[in-house]
């Protein structure tokens, strides 16, 4: 706001100047000749220098700063395994774009929400795979949660495999708290381990599991083949054993949740990170670095040239 004195004084200095002017009348100049001197052409320098000068001061005066904020987070996370279901039938389009893309979206976001955590995949068809051991490494993470697809397993649904998998990826686990989430579509076929086995393993190493039955009610369209070999896209009737996943979660001491689409899936998610939190702590460092020394050297410099230039070079004396 100081800055609005600046054009006041330049018109307080041009109507100083100008009421400063006289006039004689003369029937010709031809003798005075050219009366312009270089003390002529610099008399107003002091003033524009004064200016200057000024206006350096003001913003000194407004102490123009940067900040720099740092965050040290710390605290006791908790030990996850995600644990994910890549049958064929995750390709079912009862969620958009389809299950298994609902599902690695959900469980990124589910991912960049747990900062202190350590998490680890664990996908399953008719067999179970590590994908990634519990890793802070978010990124990496992420990237092979996005990269899961169907068709790397043998075809089938092994719950048993999958939780006994999760489960032994948190054995060795230190964290006061380790929790699979396991997510499937269909009721368990096939695999090397029932899954009641799993669950008492699970129960016995103080892991906590809670299962998510993904898909719609009835039936759901998915991409299938025609008698001839054609793909085509087929209604098949969803199949998912929710006593045993009830039984699952609730034996190891988590929680069953049916997700029915999208926006249903992320509010299971969120309610599971609300459940299983993490000690945190966060600590802001905010450093202050001060820019207005090098105007206030300006206008030193500035005020020293206009004093030279008023009383030793110009002789200007009010």
């Amino acid at each position: 706001m100081l800055l609005l004195l600046i054009p006041l004084m330049i018109g307080w200095y041009v109507g100083k100047n100008t009421s400063r002017q006289g006039a004689i009348i003369v029937s010709t100049i031809r003798s005075f000749g050219d009366m312009r001197s270089w003390k002529n052409i610099f008399r107003h320098l002091p003033f524009a220098l004064r200016l200057f000068t000024i206006i350096c001061l003001i913003i000194v005066l407004a102490r123009p700063q940067t900040r720099n904020d740092e965050q040290f987070i710390s605290g006791e996370g908790v030990d996850i395994i995600l644990c994910m279901d890549v049958s064929g039938s995750m390709l079912a389009q009862d969620f958009k774009p389809n299950r298994l893309e609902a599902m690695k979206q959900v469980a990124a976001e589910f991912v960049d929400k747990r900062p202190t955590d350590r998490i680890g995949l664990v996908i399953f068809a008719g067999e179970s795979f590590t994908v990634s051991p519990i890793t802070m490494d978010r990124s990496s993470l992420k990237a092979q949660i996005y990269g899961a697809q169907t068709g790397f397993l043998a075809d089938g649904t092994a719950i048993g495999d999958g939780l006994a998998s999760s489960v032994e990826r948190l054995k060795e686990s230190k964290a006061k708290s380790r929790v699979v989430i396991l997510l499937t579509d269909g009721e368990d076929q096939g695999g090397l381990i029932d899954p009641s086995t799993a669950k008492e393993i699970a129960k016995s190493g103080g892991i906590k599991v809670y299962t998510i039955g993904l898909s719609t009610d009835g039936f759901a369209i998915a991409p299938g083949q025609t008698e001839s070999g054609r793909p085509a896209l087929q209604r098949q009737k969803v199949n998912i054993d929710e006593a045993l996943l009830r039984d699952i979660a609730e034996e190891t001491g988590g929680r069953y949740f049916r997700a029915r689409d999208n926006n249903g899936l992320q509010r299971i998610y969120s309610e599971i990170d609300k459940l299983e939190k993490s000690t945190i702590e966060i600590m802001t460092l905010k450093r202050f670095s001060e820019k207005y020394f090098p105007f206030g050297l300006a206008a030193a410099v500035l005020l020293a040239l206009e004093m030279g230039l008023r009383y030793l070079v110009l002789r200007k004396f009010p």
